[in-house]
């Protein structure tokens, strides 16, 4: 495939429009670097696991085989509080 200016600048679009985080005007931006790099991780997921693409007619993931269905915003809420325990863990093992 090949990659021109275009379709970055097209990807950089979609996440501008779907993320207001990236536009400095809004009551949305982040203020913290953490957690910009954590809606960014967050939109990503949502983009290739749970949006329906209308040309794809699935979501990328399920496009390529990396998934084989669809998820839901809870997948990614239970996915995401699984992790949380070992975040905290790895977090206090740093601090003692």
């Amino acid at each position: 495939m090949h990659v021109s200016t275009s379709h970055i600048e097209r990807a950089n679009l979609t996440m501008r429009m779907a993320n207001r985080r990236f536009t400095r005007l809004t009551n949305a931006f982040s203020k913290k670097f953490e957690n910009h790099v954590h809606m960014v991780a967050i939109y990503t997921v949502w983009y290739n696991f749970i949006k329906m693409h209308k040309t794809l007619k699935m979501t990328p993931a399920m496009a390529t085989g990396v998934s084989k269905t669809l998820w839901s915003m809870e997948d990614l809420c239970e996915k995401m509080d699984a992790v949380e325990p070992q975040r905290a863990s790895v977090a206090l093992t740093k601090s003692a």
